[in-house]
């Protein structure tokens, strides 16, 4: 059987048609391509090849109120490399220059350098420029890229750490001023999209769209450095030599309630802030809650005058000690009974006094004098976590309570509360909320003041002056304040010392000693409040607080120039039967 192959002609003209339906799938994918489909595909060919960069905005300062910088912002660089360009037997020398030039430790930096998986791993941040610079210039160092962005630098280091607060990687506000105000101080970052080839590298000549960043704006608070500074020195010290646990002083205008100092020992010291405890990132002079003890008197005897119940020159029979439902309250020191002023009972610190005059005005009239003042509820003015302290329902008080309420015992409060209480008494009774910022910058740079703070009358002129006197009796010779004297000026203020409840042991351990005062105390400038938790070495506030508030007010009223006023302090009966 003899077998015939196929016309040739025929399989030319199979192939040429397998040919043709080959080629016209071909033509109409090119057809769809790059007619119907070429939109599609060139967007996606511009997406792989445009990238969107962010321009850091520059973070606004934080500054005192004459304009000195406690917190800046300045040019850096993030310092990155692509490791697919490193090779392995040079990592090791790269890697240990890079660990001496960015302060990183070496092993890290070889492990970032030996992922070879990826075109780009993160080797420092907050990089001076001119280390970047001189990185990007080595001929031994291949496939650097440096970013520009910003750092944020703390030029007085803990001074009123706390209070400003601090700033993350991630350049927003963590804490202080700097959360408080933080989209203030941030502004707007701005974007670029660029387009870049498959190395990462712009590609010159190529079109990007730029949006301008907006810089943040300035914060200027009502805190004076120096006086910031003599306020720190002066309880940390005092914090030391007492081996207390914590400190707090607070300076404040009286005729503006600005917080000239706020000052806290252990402070936050913003440099070293992440190698810092927990505790210290909490501005306890805003804060910590604790029972105010004898300072909380003057409340009382705003409420006893205002209700005309007594008056400075009432005379009380004094014992050392009274009962109150299953309770004896005591004086600190034990004595006989006494034929005592009010005053003079204010200005020796009188437990059993106050008691006695609290009885007269009763407990809903003394609840609502110290709301009045503040208590129980957080002061405005912007002080970053400031809380409200506890004020129980006056209706809820047990049946001591009901009297230990009046010299400062089973009502808790912050320093700055107490702080403003005296500001009101020194306003002749206006409470003012108190004020830490003391104006911003607009988009122009141009400052603008804040807003003053609310008024409030609490009690009335009279009132006021004759709780002044009061308390100028009580820095005088027979009063507990004694070493808060200023030679030259006329001073006004009192002791506490309270039974400190410990959270952590779940009952009272130790004490607060505490001094609030103002001078000079017949034209009242300045309030100065000093705490100290808990020490180890004395309990009194008039021997422990009461120096601190003298040192700071000396300080305090000589920086700010005020005078002394040449008046005496007027003739008072200070003892019964004068």
């Amino acid at each position: 059987m003899v077998l015939r192959l196929g016309s040739p002609r025929r399989r030319i003209n199979f192939g040429l048609i397998g040919m043709t339906f080959v080629l016209s799938i071909f033509a109409g994918r090119l057809i769809q391509m790059q007619g119907l489909d070429s939109k599609v595909y060139e967007a996606a060919a511009a997406d792989q090849r445009q990238h969107t960069e962010t321009i850091p905005a520059k973070r606004g300062s934080i500054t005192d109120v004459n304009g000195h910088d406690l917190a800046v912002t300045v040019e850096a660089r993030e310092v990155s490399v692509d490791p697919t360009k490193v090779p392995a037997a040079v990592r090791p020398k790269i890697a240990k220059i890079l660990a001496q030039q960015l302060g990183k430790d070496e092993q890290e930096i070889n492990a970032k350098l030996a992922k070879t998986g990826t075109h780009y791993q993160l080797l420092a941040r907050d990089v001076d420029p001119v280390v970047a610079t001189r990185l990007l210039q080595a001929r031994e160092l291949p496939a650097l890229s440096a970013k520009k962005t910003y750092k944020r630098l703390y030029p007085a280091g803990d001074l009123a750490g706390s209070l400003i607060g601090f700033v993350g990687d991630e350049g927003n506000g963590l804490g202080g001023m700097e959360q408080a105000k933080n989209s203030l101080l941030a502004g707007r970052d701005g974007e670029q999209r660029v387009e870049t080839g498959r190395d990462g590298q712009r590609i010159p000549m190529t079109s990007s769209q730029r949006t301008a960043p907006v810089d943040g704006q300035d914060v200027r608070l009502t805190i004076d450095r120096d006086i910031q500074w003599a306020a720190q020195k002066s309880i940390a010290e005092e914090v030391r030599k007492s081996e207390a646990d914590s400190g707090t002083v607070i300076v404040m205008d009286v005729q503006t309630a600005q917080i000239i100092a706020m000052a806290n020992a252990p402070e936050l010291d913003l440099n070293n802030w992440r190698k810092a405890p927990e505790s210290r990132y909490i501005n306890k002079a805003a804060a910590d809650v604790f029972e105010p003890g004898s300072t909380n008197k003057v409340i009382t005897a705003a409420a006893a005058l205002e209700a005309r119940v007594v008056t400075p020159d009432t005379v009380y029979q004094v014992p050392d000690s009274i009962k109150c439902y299953d309770q004896v309250l005591r004086d600190a020191h034990a004595h006989k009974v006494e034929a005592l002023t009010f005053r003079q009972a204010m200005a020796q610190s009188s437990n059993v006094a106050t008691v006695m005059a609290a009885r007269k005005v009763g407990s809903q009239k003394l609840y609502e004098m110290l709301k009045a003042f503040g208590f129980g509820t957080a002061p405005g003015g912007g002080v970053p976590g400031a809380e409200a302290g506890l004020l129980p329902d006056y209706r809820k008080w047990s049946g001591s309570q009901s009297c230990t309420v009046a010299y400062g015992q089973g009502v808790s409060v912050t320093a700055l509360q107490m702080a403003s209480v005296y500001q009101t008494i020194a306003n002749g009774g206006v409470k003012i909320e108190p004020q830490i910022v003391a104006g911003t910058t607009d988009a122009s740079g141009r400052f603008v003041p804040a807003a003053p703070g609310k008024q409030t009358r609490v009690v009335s002129e009279t009132t006021a002056k004759e709780i002044a006197t009061m308390l100028e009796s009580a820095v005088g010779e027979e009063g507990t304040g004694q070493l808060a004297a200023i030679d030259g000026y006329r001073v006004a203020g009192k002791t506490g010392t309270a039974n400190r409840y410990d959270a952590e042991l779940g009952r009272y351990d130790g004490y607060t000693a505490s001094f609030v005062g103002f001078a000079p105390a017949d034209k009242p400038r300045l309030v100065v409040l000093s705490v100290l938790q808990n020490p180890k070495k004395g309990h009194f506030g008039g021997q422990l607080a009461a120096p601190v508030f003298k040192d700071v007010m000396t300080f305090a009223i000589k920086s700010k120039k005020i005078p002394p006023t040449g008046s005496a302090a007027p003739t008072v009966r200070t003892r019964a039967g004068q």
